[in-house]
């Protein structure tokens, strides 16, 4: 497996230029950038402004394989607004333009949200989440095969695809070799076994995020830097070697309430013991 970590691990002040100088000084093969709505690299960024990053990386030695974005929380699939399900499936479509200009091969989607009743919103149910998502990726599926980049759906707390067998079913009925899973395996943790999913999603998963996570505490403070947590990490490379993984694993953890720059450096020595690197 390949060793990366994502942007949002890094001080969020921090220009893309000095992620990446950053993430190579640490060791790391490749960074995952974040598409935002507007900035260095975002939903107004033309093939010009993202072909100069590309290059950039390119002349440090990184890789840019993947491309995340948080976008998916405001414009979820699911939505029961037209509007804001349209929005959504436009910020698909840019991110694999994006995806394509810095010569990523995978872009991160959460399919969407299973929500409740609130005073300013509808309720998103199970039922409705998993119509409305599996249409609407089912009418992206031309766009992601036009260009040659993966649509991976990530498992995320957001109360749908809560299995394996069911994210599996899922990718299965968008019948696309251009969508399949973005497997993060601290996200599971919760309810669930991380190897069971690697070997259930098999030759689906796409792209990897590593975290770790306290199952005792349970919420979002949960989450630790690797090692710290309660993620089997011999028996989750174990199945990532029966399935035959080799791509990005890409760390995505907050840097720290304080000398938050530190953080790159401990996961990159985690990450050197979890992939048998040293």
């Amino acid at each position: 497996m390949k060793k990366g970590i994502n942007r949002w691990s890094l001080p969020g002040d921090w220009s893309i230029r000095h992620c990446m100088e950053a993430a190579k000084e640490a060791g790391f093969e490749g960074i995952e950038l974040a598409l935002d709505e507007t900035g260095e690299l975002s939903l107004e960024s033309d093939a010009h402004e993202v072909k100069a990053i590309r290059k950039m990386a390119e002349n440090m030695g990184l890789e840019l394989k993947s491309l995340a974005t948080g976008l998916f929380w405001r414009y979820p699939l699911t939505a029961s607004d037209s509007k804001v399900q349209e929005k959504g499936k436009s910020v698909v479509v840019k991110a694999l333009d994006v995806a394509k200009w810095l010569g990523a091969d995978t872009v991160l989607v959460v399919p969407g949200v299973v929500s409740a009743s609130s005073a300013t919103s509808e309720r998103t149910s199970y039922e409705d989440a998993w119509d409305r998502s599996l249409g609407a990726l089912r009418e992206l599926v031309p766009e992601a095969e036009e260009r040659r980049v993966s649509i991976g759906i990530e498992n995320v707390w957001n109360k749908f695809l809560l299995s394996p067998v069911e994210m599996r079913e899922f990718i299965d009925s968008i019948g696309s070799e251009y969508v399949g899973a973005y497997f993060d395996v601290g996200n599971v943790l919760l309810y669930g076994f991380p190897e069971d999913w690697i070997r259930i999603l098999g030759p689906r998963i796409k792209k990897v995020h590593f975290k770790d996570f306290r199952t005792v505490v349970g919420t979002l403070a949960g989450f630790v830097n690797l090692l710290e947590g309660d993620v089997n990490w011999p028996e989750v490379m174990a199945a990532f070697n029966e399935i035959g993984y080799s791509d990005y694993a890409y760390t995505e953890l907050s840097p720290y309430k304080y000398y938050g720059d530190n953080l790159i450096y401990d996961i990159s020595r985690a990450m050197d013991r979890i992939l048998g690197m040293r």
